[in-house]
Protein backbone atom coordinates (compact mmCIF):
# COMPACT_ATOMS: atom_id res chain seq x y z
CA UNK A 1 0.00 0.00 0.00
CA UNK A 2 1.23 3.31 -1.39
CA UNK A 3 1.01 6.16 1.19
CA UNK A 4 -0.21 9.15 -0.24
CA UNK A 5 2.02 11.41 2.23
CA UNK A 6 5.08 9.61 1.14
CA UNK A 7 6.80 12.37 -1.30
CA UNK A 8 10.71 12.49 -2.10
CA UNK A 9 12.88 15.52 -1.40
CA UNK A 10 14.62 15.00 -5.15
CA UNK A 11 14.16 12.50 -8.37
CA UNK A 12 17.31 10.94 -7.69
CA UNK A 13 15.67 9.98 -3.78
CA UNK A 14 12.43 8.93 -6.06
CA UNK A 15 14.16 7.10 -8.25
CA UNK A 16 16.33 5.37 -5.14
CA UNK A 17 13.39 4.62 -3.70
CA UNK A 18 11.84 2.59 -6.94
CA UNK A 19 15.09 0.85 -7.25
CA UNK A 20 14.99 -0.36 -3.89
CA UNK A 21 10.77 -2.02 -4.32
CA UNK A 22 9.88 0.52 -2.03
CA UNK A 23 6.78 1.81 -3.93
CA UNK A 24 6.05 -1.98 -5.43
CA UNK A 25 7.48 -4.55 -6.91
CA UNK A 26 11.52 -4.93 -6.66
CA UNK A 27 12.36 -3.87 -10.26
CA UNK A 28 14.83 -6.61 -11.00
CA UNK A 29 11.22 -8.92 -11.62
CA UNK A 30 9.82 -6.27 -14.21
CA UNK A 31 11.47 -6.04 -17.82
CA UNK A 32 10.93 -3.56 -20.73
CA UNK A 33 9.01 -5.67 -23.28
CA UNK A 34 8.92 -2.82 -26.15
CA UNK A 35 11.06 0.56 -26.10
CA UNK A 36 10.18 3.24 -29.18
CA UNK A 37 11.24 6.57 -30.38
CA UNK A 38 8.74 9.20 -31.19
CA UNK A 39 10.03 11.62 -33.77
CA UNK A 40 7.09 14.14 -35.00
CA UNK A 41 7.70 17.82 -36.08
CA UNK A 42 4.84 20.72 -35.79
CA UNK A 43 3.65 23.95 -37.15
CA UNK A 44 0.14 24.82 -36.85
CA UNK A 45 -2.04 26.23 -39.78
CA UNK A 46 -1.84 30.07 -39.19
CA UNK A 47 1.32 29.93 -36.89
CA UNK A 48 4.60 30.67 -37.74
CA UNK A 49 7.04 28.13 -35.74
CA UNK A 50 7.83 24.97 -36.47
CA UNK A 51 8.30 22.23 -33.83
CA UNK A 52 10.11 19.41 -33.76
CA UNK A 53 9.87 16.88 -30.87
CA UNK A 54 11.81 13.14 -29.86
CA UNK A 55 10.67 11.13 -27.50
CA UNK A 56 11.80 8.12 -25.92
CA UNK A 57 9.16 5.26 -24.60
CA UNK A 58 9.48 2.28 -22.41
CA UNK A 59 6.38 -0.18 -21.63
CA UNK A 60 6.46 -2.63 -18.64
CA UNK A 61 3.57 -4.52 -18.73
CA UNK A 62 0.72 -2.15 -20.00
CA UNK A 63 2.25 0.95 -18.50
CA UNK A 64 4.22 3.50 -21.31
CA UNK A 65 6.98 6.13 -19.43
CA UNK A 66 8.22 8.37 -21.81
CA UNK A 67 10.85 11.09 -21.68
CA UNK A 68 11.43 13.97 -24.11
CA UNK A 69 14.71 13.71 -25.81
CA UNK A 70 17.02 16.64 -26.82
CA UNK A 71 17.36 17.09 -30.44
CA UNK A 72 19.36 14.79 -32.74
CA UNK A 73 20.10 12.59 -29.58
CA UNK A 74 17.76 9.76 -30.68
CA UNK A 75 19.27 6.26 -31.99
CA UNK A 76 18.64 2.77 -32.30
CA UNK A 77 20.85 1.80 -30.27
CA UNK A 78 19.69 3.35 -27.16
CA UNK A 79 16.30 1.56 -27.89
CA UNK A 80 18.49 -1.91 -28.13
CA UNK A 81 19.86 -0.84 -25.04
CA UNK A 82 16.00 -0.60 -23.58
CA UNK A 83 14.32 -3.99 -24.84
CA UNK A 84 14.60 -6.77 -22.23
CA UNK A 85 16.22 -5.13 -19.98
CA UNK A 86 15.14 -4.81 -16.33
CA UNK A 87 13.86 -1.96 -14.62
CA UNK A 88 16.54 -1.95 -12.61
CA UNK A 89 19.20 -1.82 -15.17
CA UNK A 90 17.07 1.21 -16.92
CA UNK A 91 16.85 2.91 -13.50
CA UNK A 92 20.60 2.93 -13.59
CA UNK A 93 21.36 3.57 -17.07
CA UNK A 94 23.91 5.93 -17.69
CA UNK A 95 21.72 8.26 -19.76
CA UNK A 96 19.36 10.29 -18.05
CA UNK A 97 16.40 9.83 -20.45
CA UNK A 98 16.67 6.29 -19.92
CA UNK A 99 16.79 6.44 -16.23
CA UNK A 100 13.36 8.92 -16.90
CA UNK A 101 11.52 7.00 -19.03
CA UNK A 102 12.18 3.99 -17.03
CA UNK A 103 11.00 5.49 -13.84
CA UNK A 104 7.78 6.33 -15.44
CA UNK A 105 7.08 3.46 -16.85
CA UNK A 106 7.45 1.94 -13.34
CA UNK A 107 5.84 4.40 -11.47
CA UNK A 108 2.39 4.55 -14.32
CA UNK A 109 3.15 0.29 -13.24
CA UNK A 110 2.22 0.73 -9.53
CA UNK A 111 0.71 3.98 -9.25
CA UNK A 112 -0.98 4.87 -12.86
CA UNK A 113 -3.27 7.59 -13.79
CA UNK A 114 -5.86 8.96 -12.32
CA UNK A 115 -3.85 7.81 -9.15
CA UNK A 116 0.06 8.84 -9.99
CA UNK A 117 1.54 9.43 -6.70
CA UNK A 118 -1.01 8.29 -4.86
CA UNK A 119 -3.24 11.41 -5.51
CA UNK A 120 -6.56 11.81 -7.21
CA UNK A 121 -5.89 13.66 -10.73
CA UNK A 122 -8.82 15.04 -12.72
CA UNK A 123 -9.42 13.67 -16.30
CA UNK A 124 -9.74 16.61 -18.72
CA UNK A 125 -10.58 15.51 -22.66
CA UNK A 126 -8.69 17.44 -25.11
CA UNK A 127 -10.66 17.85 -28.17
CA UNK A 128 -11.14 19.64 -31.37
CA UNK A 129 -10.95 19.25 -35.23
CA UNK A 130 -7.80 20.66 -36.03
CA UNK A 131 -4.53 20.02 -33.90
CA UNK A 132 -4.54 24.30 -33.58
CA UNK A 133 -8.09 23.53 -31.43
CA UNK A 134 -6.94 20.72 -29.31
CA UNK A 135 -3.18 22.44 -28.73
CA UNK A 136 -5.21 25.75 -27.43
CA UNK A 137 -7.61 23.47 -25.60
CA UNK A 138 -4.90 21.65 -23.58
CA UNK A 139 -3.67 24.77 -23.35
CA UNK A 140 -6.48 26.70 -21.38
CA UNK A 141 -6.44 23.39 -19.05
CA UNK A 142 -2.39 24.14 -18.52
CA UNK A 143 -2.93 27.86 -17.58
CA UNK A 144 -6.27 26.95 -15.34
CA UNK A 145 -4.02 25.50 -13.02
CA UNK A 146 -1.68 28.81 -12.30
CA UNK A 147 -3.17 30.50 -9.14
CA UNK A 148 -5.98 33.54 -9.20
CA UNK A 149 -3.74 36.79 -9.09
CA UNK A 150 -0.65 35.57 -11.00
CA UNK A 151 1.01 38.79 -12.69
CA UNK A 152 4.02 37.40 -14.55
CA UNK A 153 5.39 33.82 -14.59
CA UNK A 154 8.67 32.18 -16.14
CA UNK A 155 7.56 29.72 -18.42
CA UNK A 156 10.30 27.30 -18.70
CA UNK A 157 9.76 25.40 -22.68
CA UNK A 158 8.49 27.51 -24.93
CA UNK A 159 5.15 26.52 -26.25
CA UNK A 160 3.04 28.96 -28.68
CA UNK A 161 -0.28 28.21 -27.77
CA UNK A 162 0.43 28.37 -23.88
CA UNK A 163 2.14 31.76 -24.35
CA UNK A 164 -0.92 33.17 -26.57
CA UNK A 165 -3.22 31.77 -23.97
CA UNK A 166 -1.07 33.61 -21.22
CA UNK A 167 -1.33 36.39 -23.36
CA UNK A 168 -5.22 36.26 -24.23
CA UNK A 169 -5.69 36.09 -20.11
CA UNK A 170 -3.34 39.76 -19.66
CA UNK A 171 -1.15 37.53 -18.07
CA UNK A 172 2.90 38.65 -18.52
CA UNK A 173 5.84 36.42 -18.87
CA UNK A 174 9.33 35.90 -19.23
CA UNK A 175 9.94 32.98 -21.86
CA UNK A 176 12.52 30.52 -20.91
CA UNK A 177 14.04 27.79 -23.52
CA UNK A 178 17.69 26.28 -24.17
CA UNK A 179 16.53 26.65 -27.53
CA UNK A 180 16.99 30.27 -27.32
CA UNK A 181 15.52 32.67 -30.33
CA UNK A 182 12.66 34.71 -30.02
CA UNK A 183 8.77 34.11 -29.82
CA UNK A 184 5.90 34.28 -32.22
CA UNK A 185 5.58 37.39 -31.13
CA UNK A 186 9.29 39.14 -31.58
CA UNK A 187 10.15 38.55 -28.17
CA UNK A 188 13.23 37.39 -26.72
CA UNK A 189 13.62 33.94 -25.22
CA UNK A 190 16.01 33.61 -22.33
CA UNK A 191 18.22 30.64 -22.61
CA UNK A 192 18.73 29.98 -18.99
CA UNK A 193 16.95 31.15 -15.72
CA UNK A 194 19.83 32.94 -14.44
CA UNK A 195 19.84 35.14 -17.66
CA UNK A 196 15.99 36.49 -17.17
CA UNK A 197 14.34 38.89 -14.35
CA UNK A 198 13.93 37.66 -11.10
CA UNK A 199 10.46 39.51 -11.23
CA UNK A 200 7.99 36.24 -11.38
CA UNK A 201 5.29 35.43 -9.38
CA UNK A 202 4.69 31.94 -10.61
CA UNK A 203 7.11 29.40 -12.16
CA UNK A 204 5.23 27.04 -15.39
CA UNK A 205 7.71 24.41 -16.41
CA UNK A 206 8.15 21.65 -18.92
CA UNK A 207 8.36 17.73 -17.46
CA UNK A 208 11.39 18.19 -20.31
CA UNK A 209 13.23 19.49 -16.81
CA UNK A 210 13.13 16.13 -15.60
CA UNK A 211 15.28 14.76 -18.33
CA UNK A 212 17.84 17.69 -18.60
CA UNK A 213 17.96 17.37 -14.88
CA UNK A 214 17.24 20.57 -13.47
CA UNK A 215 13.33 19.93 -11.98
CA UNK A 216 14.74 19.65 -9.09
CA UNK A 217 16.77 23.59 -9.50
CA UNK A 218 13.29 24.58 -10.68
CA UNK A 219 11.71 23.13 -7.61
CA UNK A 220 14.39 24.47 -5.02
CA UNK A 221 13.89 27.56 -6.57
CA UNK A 222 10.01 27.66 -5.93
CA UNK A 223 10.25 26.53 -2.51
CA UNK A 224 12.70 28.87 -1.28
CA UNK A 225 10.58 32.06 -2.71
CA UNK A 226 7.14 30.65 -2.12
CA UNK A 227 5.99 30.75 -5.19
CA UNK A 228 3.64 28.42 -7.22
CA UNK A 229 5.29 25.67 -9.70
CA UNK A 230 3.07 24.68 -12.01
CA UNK A 231 4.29 21.87 -14.67
CA UNK A 232 2.85 20.93 -18.12
CA UNK A 233 4.70 17.11 -18.25
CA UNK A 234 4.47 14.46 -21.54
CA UNK A 235 7.67 13.90 -19.88
CA UNK A 236 7.71 12.40 -16.45
CA UNK A 237 3.69 12.28 -16.14
CA UNK A 238 3.42 9.57 -13.56
CA UNK A 239 6.56 10.74 -12.04
CA UNK A 240 6.23 14.60 -11.36
CA UNK A 241 2.59 13.73 -9.21
CA UNK A 242 4.99 12.31 -6.75
CA UNK A 243 5.65 15.64 -5.57
CA UNK A 244 3.03 17.75 -5.22
CA UNK A 245 2.95 18.72 -2.11
CA UNK A 246 6.53 18.66 -1.86
CA UNK A 247 7.06 22.09 -4.23
CA UNK A 248 5.29 21.75 -6.58
CA UNK A 249 1.88 23.47 -7.06
CA UNK A 250 0.03 21.69 -9.93
CA UNK A 251 0.59 19.33 -13.01
CA UNK A 252 -0.36 18.79 -16.23
CA UNK A 253 0.32 15.23 -17.01
CA UNK A 254 -0.05 13.77 -20.69
CA UNK A 255 0.60 10.16 -20.88
CA UNK A 256 1.73 8.77 -24.12
CA UNK A 257 -0.01 9.21 -26.94
CA UNK A 258 0.34 12.53 -26.54
CA UNK A 259 -2.64 14.69 -27.91
CA UNK A 260 -0.83 15.91 -31.12
CA UNK A 261 -0.33 12.65 -32.08
CA UNK A 262 -4.22 11.90 -32.35
CA UNK A 263 -6.83 13.27 -34.60
CA UNK A 264 -9.77 12.51 -32.10
CA UNK A 265 -10.33 13.03 -28.59
CA UNK A 266 -7.00 12.97 -25.80
CA UNK A 267 -7.36 12.94 -22.10
CA UNK A 268 -4.81 14.70 -19.81
CA UNK A 269 -4.74 14.34 -16.63
CA UNK A 270 -4.69 17.73 -14.22
CA UNK A 271 -3.24 16.99 -10.33
CA UNK A 272 -3.35 19.71 -7.98
CA UNK A 273 -0.92 20.20 -4.65
CA UNK A 274 -2.00 18.12 -1.75
CA UNK A 275 -4.06 19.75 0.87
Amino acid sequence: MIESALRPTSVAELTTWARRGRLGPEPTTLRASTAFLTTYGTRHAGRHRSYRNEVLSIRVGAAVGSCGLEPDTASGDLVDDCVAATMAELLEHPVPAVRIAALDAYLMHVRPHPHAGGVNGEPVVIDGPTSLTKSRHRASAVIDLLPAGVSRVLVVGVVGSLLAELRARAIAYLPCDLAGGVTEWGEPVFESVADAPSDYDALLVTGMSLGNETFDEFRGVAKLRGLPLVLFAQTGSAVLPWFLGAGVHAISAEPYPFFSLDGGPSTILTYRELS
